[in-house]
């Protein structure tokens, strides 16, 4: 038999580089508006995430990794195109009916499309917030909307359109709402109310307690108690329940990993999860389950679905697993609801500054929008028991836009020429057998206002006033050191604008 073995191997062509070490299964668990110390694992005590904790230890766990935009559309289009959102103008926080902002795999490949070629049965699944159709014409719901995920690279996709605060308040399966009565259309608009409407402003009555809007915004269509952003009608039957929803985005998860299993395919899956972005609206069996309110509940119920999906992995024969855990941007305490997150986390005091009592990005400044560290350093785990170091942290810089070319490097595809313009391989720092990281990263503002870091150094121009931050020696990025150092100040400024010239082809 042996011999049979070698011979047979001798007939088969070379594998490419890297196809030997190809993990069965490749997984990203993007969190939402989740903060570098929003987590037991990073060290908040009052929010407990004992399946994230168990990820940790058997991974590699990141200090200065960093989503490349502190807002969630430009940082989902930088992980799945290799290149930065601010190259393109289309690409800050989309509408839930903008067009498809993502190239399809006939216009030039993307992670999910270089899985596919590897081999990989592929999925997304939960919040997209990308784009649908082509947009010559208003989206019709109704129908099959394309292109979309599955034109991009995906085998398989369950999605909401944009966010969880956004209408349409509906799954798409495939490019197809799912559960629609055709009897019962749905319309959509950003701009004009629908006769009959019922909205926020207008029915406060009607309002779940946590869900009444702190602005204009977020006082739409009420939906499950919940107003949004935006106008909608029709579509009852497809609407879907917020506390359901984490769930239900995991028993997707879950059936397509078991059927994908039956098919005897190695997965890549892209799990978005909507937590903890707002409306927050825990299942009750999560209610109270931490030490700061909503908030911490909807974290914890978060960990609940990464547990579950581990667990769905190993029963079914992928044990063998590259899992990567993150966050799309730095946290946000109170966006669009009055939902009780400012007293929580600010040791129930309501007049005390936010984010007093819980620090939620530790040590760092910033948050969701911003340009400072915490804007952009988010969590990140990486977890493959046999290859990847366990229960070790790294201080290595990362940053997610060089995720799609260093997994095409794992699983040994040929990365065409224009494809991931801005994504470089690093798989050795995010194994951990590198332990510098990439030579410099650049953070956007969704003002388009771009950072450069390099080492210790961080450097942005705002207006005519350089700063320059020491990171090492002040990481809340309080000491603006611009004018004691000038030639740092001037190479970073070099370095920053070369970088925004249009990218050359990475050999």
């Amino acid at each position: 038999m042996h011999i049979l073995r070698l011979l047979i191997a001798a007939c088969l062509p070379a594998l490419p580089l890297g196809a030997a070490e190809k993990p069965r299964a490749i997984v990203i668990f993007y969190a939402d508006d989740l903060g570098y110390n929003d987590t037991s694992t990073y060290g908040c005590e009052k929010v407990p995430c004992p399946h994230l904790d168990r990820l940790a230890t058997e991974g590699l766990r990141f200090t200065n990794a960093h989503s490349t935009t502190s807002v969630c559309t430009p940082s989902r289009y930088s992980l799945l195109t290799g290149e930065y959102a601010w190259r393109r103008k289309d690409t800050n926080i989309l509408p839930g009916d903008a067009k498809l902002i993502l190239p399809t795999k006939e216009e030039r490949a993307t992670l999910p499309s270089l899985m596919q070629q590897a081999g990989y049965r592929t999925a997304v699944i939960g919040k997209w917030h990308l784009g649908l159709g082509r947009g010559e014409e208003p989206t019709d719901w109704n129908r099959h909307i394309a292109p979309g995920p599955n034109e991009v690279g995906f085998d398989h996709a369950f999605i909401l359109a944009a966010t969880g605060d956004r209408v349409p308040c509906v799954y798409l399966e495939n490019g197809h709402v799912v559960g629609l009565d055709p009897a019962d259309p749905i319309q959509v608009s950003y701009k004009t109310p629908f006769p009959g409407e019922k909205q926020g402003s207008t029915h406060p009555e009607l309002l779940k307690p946590h869900a009444h809007s702190n602005g204009p915004q977020h006082n739409c269509t009420i939906v499950d108690g919940i107003p949004r952003i935006g106008h909608m009608s029709g579509g009852t039957a497809a609407l879907w329940k917020d506390q359901d929803m984490a769930d239900r985005l995991t028993e997707e998860a879950i059936r397509f990993i078991r059927e994908s299993a039956a098919m005897d395919k190695p997965i890549f899956l892209y799990f978005a999860t909507n937590d903890i972005h707002v409306p927050r609206d825990p299942h009750p069996r999560f209610v109270g389950k931490s030490r700061m309110g909503i908030r911490g509940d909807v974290t914890v119920q978060m960990d609940d679905c990464l547990g579950r999906l581990r667990a769905a992995l190993t029963e079914n024969g992928y044990g063998d697993c590259l899992f990567i855990f993150s966050s799309d941007n730095g946290p946000v305490i109170n966006d669009g609801y009055w939902d009780g997150s400012i007293r929580d986390c600010a040791g129930h005091n309501p007049v005390a500054p936010m984010g007093m009592g819980h620090y939620q990005n530790g040590k760092l400044t910033g948050g969701k929008y911003g340009i400072m560290e915490g804007s952009t350093c988010v969590p990140f785990i990486v977890c493959r028991p046999g290859h990847v170091p366990a229960n070790e942290v790294t201080h290595a810089l990362v940053s997610q836009v060089d995720l799609a070319r260093s997994l095409a490097e794992l699983v040994g595809v040929e990365v065409p020429a224009g494809a991931l313009p801005d994504s470089r391989n690093e798989l050795p720092a995010l194994t951990g057998k590198n332990r510098q990281g990439a030579p410099y990263i650049i953070e956007q503002s969704p003002g388009r206002l771009l950072a450069i870091r390099q080492g210790e150094w961080k450097y942005y121009r705002r207006g005519k006033q350089e700063h320059l931050y020491n990171l090492s020696a002040d990481p809340k990025e309080e000491h603006n050191v611009a004018q004691q150092n000038p030639e740092t100040v001037q190479q970073l400024y070099r370095l920053l604008q070369r970088a925004q010239e249009p990218p050359q082809p990475i050999k």
